[in-house]
């Protein structure tokens, strides 16, 4: 994978010099996995951010936090990883200040992902100074995936896979939430662990699923993102898992997602989500190079018109070392659809915030249609315990 990332790195570069930007400061922890090939676990969230500085002519050079930077040198193949400390004058803002020089010239973010902290920092810093967003050259980079990529994140589908087998597995009459979310987890990390060795760049990838279960039984299956709870599932109760923050490997991210019935489904909890099984099957036939994002978002909404329902949802998201890339299959993207890229691709119904229909799945763009990268069965699917 480093291959493959110092590969980018310096189409990257060209695509700098293209746009006219003399560096380019990533901040980004999925950007910079794609660049440099390697995340850190301190990051932003404590105040401690890490960049890629990347100019078109020049090395690349890695700026972290001297207690990850051991770590960091290990997973990268960049060679210049300059430190810096919570205090004194080897701060962050001083470091970043030494690597961009006193006239860094035409300066490139990804705006969108830029930290406040160091936008504030480059407003009090550089003051006058106007920051270019690069997102666009570099998320049209991530659009098309390579062999490498897909590879891993049909390793990705496989153990998602396992995890909505011991999610289903797990569900029972009276059983509390949390047990089905345990065994996600449990079932995931074991399978991850088949996909790697303890050898080189591997052994600083963790096979643990981790972040909290998205979960919605009962009443609660139209509250979208709520999470495992203590409460016990009784029967009639739709089940729902989501996945979407959970299935990823190697920092490639997928959606998935399945919707159970304990014991015994209503008629219209059946018929509501079927329309969303059916509504997402038909979005899934339309995909194929050639044709428009959007299409594929009405061919899905036909469904759910000739069934009497509305949505609110996108169709679809393009999945990558993000959570969401672009295209998106939804109205007004008029993207058109290429082989190697990736999609999550949903049915999904709210009806009067009680019932809820939901179905996900990822799959890869081919020459002539789409693979599923994810795969359980697509049904109305009755837990009998």
């Amino acid at each position: 994978m480093l291959d493959l990332t110092r590969h980018r790195t310096a189409e990257f570069q060209t695509r700098l010099r293209d746009a006219g930007i003399d560096v380019a400061v990533i901040t980004d922890e999925s950007s910079i996995a794609y660049l440099a090939g390697f995340w850190g676990y301190l990051s932003v969230e404590f105040g401690r951010p890490t960049f890629l500085i990347v100019r078109p002519d020049a090395a690349p050079v890695v700026i972290t936090p001297a207690m990850e930077s051991e770590m960091v040198s290990a997973m990268t193949w960049v060679e210049d990883v300059m430190t810096w400390e919570d205090a004194g004058a080897r701060r962050w803002e001083s470091v970043l200040a030494r690597a961009l020089g006193e006239t860094p010239g035409r300066i490139g973010v990804e705006a969108a992902a830029l930290p406040p902290i160091v936008r504030s920092w480059f407003d009090d810093a550089m003051a006058g100074t106007k920051l270019r967003d690069i997102s666009g050259p570099l998320g049209a980079m991530r659009t098309i995936k390579s062999r490498e990529e897909i590879a891993v994140m049909r390793q990705a589908g496989q153990i998602a896979g396992a995890m909505m087998r011991a999610a289903e597995g797990a569900l029972a009459q009276g059983v509390p939430e949390y047990e089905a979310a345990l065994a996600v987890i449990q079932a995931g990390t074991r399978a991850a662990a088949g996909f790697l060795t303890a050898k080189g760049w591997e052994a600083f990838i963790s096979p643990m699923i981790h972040n909290l279960q998205i979960m919605q039984s009962g009443r609660d299956t139209s509250m979208v993102h709520r999470r495992a709870s203590v409460k016990p599932l009784a029967k009639g109760d739709p089940v729902y898992f989501c996945f979407c923050n959970m299935a990823q490997f190697k920092q490639y991210k997928l959606g998935f997602d399945r919707m159970f019935f304990i014991k015994q489904v209503s008629g219209e909890a059946a018929r509501v989500q079927q329309a969303a099984i059916d509504a997402q099957q038909a979005a899934i036939a339309a995909i194929r190079p050639g044709v428009t994002a959007e299409s594929i978002a009405e061919a899905a909404n036909v469904v759910y018109r000739e069934r009497g329902y509305e949505t609110g949802y996108r169709t679809g998201r393009s999945i990558g070392m993000s959570y969401l890339e672009a295209p998106e299959l939804k109205a007004g993207d008029t993207t058109i659809l290429q082989p190697g890229m990736t999609f999550a691709v949903d049915g999904g119904i709210s009806v009067d915030g009680k019932l809820g229909g939901r179905i996900g799945d990822s799959v890869v763009v081919t020459e002539t249609g789409c693979d599923y990268l994810t795969n359980y069965p697509r049904e109305v699917a009755v837990v009998d315990r």
